[in-house]
C-alpha cells in the first residue's frame, strides 16, 4: 500500500492496479488538487473540498463513488460508512467517517469530523483500525488537541494528520506533534507499508507532504 497526501483532506491510496482516492479536491474548489484516475472515490462530506470525483474521472476510467453512511462493496472491496458531524465551511453538515481493508491493513479515515462524541459502534471500529487519518485544522473540524487525543483512546498503529497547511489552522500541525511529544518528526513524500509494517505499532505519527 503507498499513500500520499494531495492538500486539504485529499488522500491517494493504491495498491497493485487499484487507485482510492479519499476527498479529492473538486475542480469547483479555490484549492488546487491533484488530477489522476481513481478506481474508487470516497467523499465524506458534500463540499468542493472535499468531493471532487471529477477530479478523478478519466475516459478510460470512472470511479465508484463512495458517499454517505452504509456499507458498500466493489470488486470484493468492502467500505463502511457511519455518519457524523461537521460545521466545515461554517454549516452544519453531515460527515461520513470510513473504514475499509485493504492489503490486511485496516484503514480508518474521519474524513471532516467536527465532533469528538462518536458513537459506541464507531468508537468499536476505530479501536480496531490499523491506519487513522484524522483532521487537525480546526475552522469545523477538529483542532490539534480534540483531533490528537480522539485518535489515541482508538489505539491505532499509524496516525496520519490532514486537513492543515492549505486550509484551517496554519500552526495546527506543529501543535499536533507537540501533542503526540514528536516534535523532531519530519514529513515524507509517500508512505509505503505492509501488514508486517504496522505490528507492533502503537500511535506512531506520520506526516506526509503535501504534493500540492
Amino acid at each position: 500500500m503507498v499513500i500520499t497526501y494531495e492538500g486539504v483532506e485529499f488522500v491517494k491510496i493504491t495498491h497493485g492496479d487499484t487507485t482510492i482516492a479519499c476527498n479529492p479536491i473538486s475542480k469547483e474548489s479555490k484549492f488546487k488538487g491533484s488530477n489522476f484516475g481513481a478506481d474508487v472515490a470516497i467523499i465524506s462530506l458534500n463540499h468542493p473540498d472535499m468531493n471532487g470525483a471529477d477530479a478523478v474521472t478519466r475516459k478510460e476510467k470512472e470511479p465508484f463513488v463512495v458517499s454517505g453512511p452504509g456499507e458498500y462493496e466493489v470488486d470484493g472491496f468492502f467500505i463502511r460508512g457511519f455518519a457524523s458531524k461537521s460545521t466545515y465551511g461554517g454549516v452544519e453538515r453531515i460527515n461520513t467517517i470510513y473504514t475499509f481493508e485493504l492489503d490486511s491493513i485496516r484503514v480508518g479515515f474521519l474524513g471532516a469530523l467536527g465532533d469528538t462524541d462518536l458513537s459506541g459502534e464507531v468508537k468499536e471500529l476505530m479501536g480496531s483500525v490499523d491506519v487513522l487519518f484524522v483532521p487537525i485544522g480546526g475552522e469545523g473540524v477538529l483542532d490539534a488537541s480534540e483531533a490528537y487525543k480522539l485518535a489515541v483512546k482508538r489505539e491505532p498503529s499509524i496516525i496520519i494528520p490532514i486537513h492543515f497547511g492549505q486550509v484551517g489552522d496554519k500552526t495546527a500541525l506543529k501543535q499536533f506533534l507537540e501533542e503526540g511529544s514528536s516534535e523532531d518528526v519530519k514529513p515524507v513524500e509517500k508512505l509505503t507499508i505492509k501488514r508486517r509494517d504496522v505490528d507492533g505499532k502503537q500511535g506512531e505519527i506520520v506526516v506526509l507532504k503535501s504534493q500540492n
